[in-house]
């Protein structure tokens, strides 16, 4: 057992992350092993946790057992020579880099090296990009930068030309599911779909395997293109699944904020004289208060950009049948003949499977309804409303836009 053992379908990069480890041990920048390294690969294929796990490695002395207590608390996030950032707001600012930089300038205090590894590089203001462009360009000498982020294009041109750059891809169905079966215990025929749906992401899997609420979230999504048939229903199609992504936000985010603000109240006294917070609480309490409404704000953002790639399927199937139709020369047939069509189809080529094989009869009919340029022009409607999500535009002028688009 080993650090590495966590990481599904990476094979490909692990051997690189294994040199490069056996090559630290001297010290000295090798071939193999550099100061800054760059994880890249959609969401859910595990890039955080190969930088986490290669931190790991890095400081243990056995290079990444699993088990000794350098393993252990650097993965758990409580290494004190292993800095995990992870922010749940919109973007990491300048301070904050500032803040980071004073800590890592210390000497490693236990192992070898000091490790900084960001999970959302892809969030760094410009101006905090640039604050950590010296620390890359000048590192210490027993200093290791691990950044994440989902392409290349998503970080400054002048810290990724200063990393090693190490490229995740999404793991197989097949080994999402193994996973389930494996590590959670889940069934098999529930391990199948929900590896299916989520389309490799491992953690989304989980979830929608273990948590039937999620399950139905997403089988309300997944029917509201199928309800709209003219711009009134519409208008009430992106009204539904606004509401659901903010609901499922605030479930996530309510009994956490209260007990953070509990939490901190009682660190600044409130409660232990009877007179209140100590000087200096209120503001604490509002900069807390500031933090939970932007993390809140990504979290619906984060929620309606996964609903919006589970829609995309929808119509990544449509697309599929109309391609399996033409090639038969069936193009004609009506829905219930193309659902069988295709099912079979799916059964005997990989290349032919559906993601959402639930609604194969809806997605037969809407494949003998819709041209298969209008097909292409959805999803392309799709992509766009989740690229204005990402530049901060309102959520739900963004959605309703889209759904008059699929209307």
């Amino acid at each position: 057992m080993n650090v590495f053992d966590e990481l599904v379908g990476q094979q490909h990069i692990v051997k690189s992350l294994q040199d490069a480890v056996t090559a630290s041990r001297t010290g000295e920048e090798t071939q193999e092993m550099t100061h800054a390294w760059l994880f890249t690969g959609p969401p859910g294929s595990g890039r955080s946790s190969a930088a986490v796990a290669f931190a790991a490695a890095l400081i243990c002395p056995n290079n990444g057992c699993g088990t000794c207590i350098d393993c252990r608390t650097a993965m758990a996030g409580g290494h004190a020579d292993v800095e995990i950032i992870r922010t749940e707001g919109l973007s990491i600012k300048i301070d904050e880099v500032r803040e980071l930089l004073q800590r890592v300038a210390w000497s490693p205090s236990v192992g070898g090296w000091r490790v900084v590894v960001m999970e959302d590089a892809d969030r760094l203001t410009e101006s905090a990009a640039n604050a950590m462009l010296k620390a890359i360009e000048e590192p210490g000498s027993r200093t290791v930068w691990l950044l994440c982020a989902p392409t290349l294009h998503d970080v400054l041109p002048t810290i990724r030309s200063r990393c090693r750059h190490l490229q995740l891809r999404t793991p197989s169905t097949d080994a999402v599911a193994e996973v389930l079966t494996r590590r959670y215990d889940i069934s098999p025929g529930m391990a199948d779909f929900a590896a299916r749906v989520s389309q490799g992401h491992i953690g989304r899997a989980r979830h929608l395997a273990t948590d039937e609420s999620i399950r139905g979230r997403r089988n309300t999504i997944m029917k509201l293109p199928l309800t709209i048939t003219d711009i009134a229903s519409a208008f009430k199609a992106a009204a539904t699944l606004v509401e659901l992504a903010t609901e499922e936000a605030n479930t996530q985010s309510e009994a956490r904020d209260e007990k953070e603000s509990q939490e901190l109240a009682q660190a600044w006294g409130q409660g232990a004289t009877g007179r209140g917070m100590a000087t200096g609480g209120s503001k604490a309490l509002k900069e807390l208060e500031k933090e939970q409404k932007s993390r809140a704000t990504r979290m619906v953002r984060d929620s309606l950009d996964g609903a919006l790639l589970d829609i995309a399927t929808l119509y990544r199937d449509v697309m599929m049948v109309q391609a399996t139709n033409a090639t038969n020369g069936t193009q004609q047939t009506n829905s219930a003949n193309s659902a069988g069509a295709i099912t079979q189809s799916a059964a005997d080529s990989p290349i032919q499977s559906l993601i959402n094989k639930e609604l194969a009869g809806e997605i037969a009919a809407l494949a003998d309804r819709l041209p298969p340029h209008a097909t292409v022009e959805k999803i392309n409607a799709i992509m766009k409303a989740r690229t204005n999500l990402s530049f901060n535009a309102a959520p739900l002028l963004t959605i309703e836009a889209l759904m008059c688009a699929l209307a």
